[in-house]
């Protein structure tokens, strides 16, 4: 059994470690709801591009759509068997926020074993510090963007297209995907994998009678439909990694509040647990102190 001056010594030292993680669960909270308002305002941009793309697509049949002044399809659109894919992956800075890194880290482990067993070649890269330093020791990574999130910026977002961007359309990747933690609630992420490239907007067609806004046949186009689609194709794939990026910043500020606070809740009960211990102690030792006094006292009578 531990002693009275041991117990008060743990007890003193989780009651400063409960200190730290109450701390990091207020400062978590305050993050996430920044983070939570950043996607909310970019919710309606992301939203209304989207049907305005979809309409877009939908105005012509394919031919006029894929083909530019030059006759060829556009690149981000252009389908060909998949021999080297390109992953985005992307996880988080900093621990002490659950399982959150770990679930990124293993979907994107699986995806990898995946396509090796399929003779499939893989260009990594990684986002978020997390994410980094586990393949870096296993693999060689195509590129590596880590400590962003402190100050999450929309000029790294267009780095990551400009960069995928470049590889698909040079042919040296034939298929991009993206793997993040969907941002559902608080305490709810979810791991999300979304291809990126060939861009597929087919599904993405808007109906004036659901959302209330006329259809791409109302639209006049100025310049030509087909020059508008090569100037927002890009755009679009610029404002799907932001929107992974911001959800999986939301997830992780939500996950480290949820871990904090399940950790400052374990540390009070353990305290409220070595309270009673000490209180035992210190009953024990009375009773000890008691007993030779008493017999003491019967031994001088």
């Amino acid at each position: 059994m531990a002693t009275l001056r041991e117990i008060r010594r743990r007890i003193a030292s989780i009651t400063k470690i409960s200190q730290v993680t109450d701390a990091m669960r207020m400062v978590a909270t305050a993050k996430l709801r920044r983070a939570q308002q950043a996607i909310e305002g970019n919710r309606p941009y992301a939203e209304r591009f989207n049907r305005i793309l979809g309409q877009l697509i939908n105005a012509t049949n394919s031919k006029e759509l894929m083909e530019a002044e030059s006759n060829e399809i556009h690149p981000l659109m252009e389908t060909r068997p998949v021999k080297r894919v390109c992953i985005i992956a992307i996880s988080g800075d900093r621990g002490l926020c659950g399982s959150f890194n770990a679930n990124t880290i293993r979907t994107t482990n699986q995806r990898l074993q995946h396509y090796q067993q399929h003779g499939i070649e893989v260009d990594l890269i990684c986002v978020g510090r997390r994410m980094a330093d586990f393949f870096r020791r296993r693999l060689t990574i195509a590129g590596e963007h880590v400590n962003i999130f402190g100050n999450l910026k929309f000029e790294i977002a267009v780095d990551l297209a400009n960069q995928v961007s470049h590889l698909y359309s040079s042919t040296t990747v034939d298929s991009v995907e993206i793997i993040y933690n969907n941002f559902r609630s608080a305490i709810l992420q979810v791991v999300q994998t979304e291809q990126l490239l060939p861009l597929d907007t087919s599904d993405e067609s808007t109906d004036s009678g659901t959302s209330g806004v006329p259809t791409s046949a109302e639209y006049l186009y100025e310049p030509t439909q087909e020059e508008i689609l090569y100037q927002i194709l890009p755009k679009h794939l610029n404002a799907q990694i932001w929107k992974a990026l911001l959800d999986s910043n939301a997830a992780e500020q939500g996950a480290r509040m949820t871990a904090m606070e399940n950790a400052t809740q374990n540390a009070k009960d353990i305290i409220d647990e070595l309270v009673l211990e000490r209180n035992r102690a210190r009953q024990t030792l009375i009773t000890k102190e008691v007993a030779e006094i008493v017999s003491g006292a019967e031994a001088l009578g």
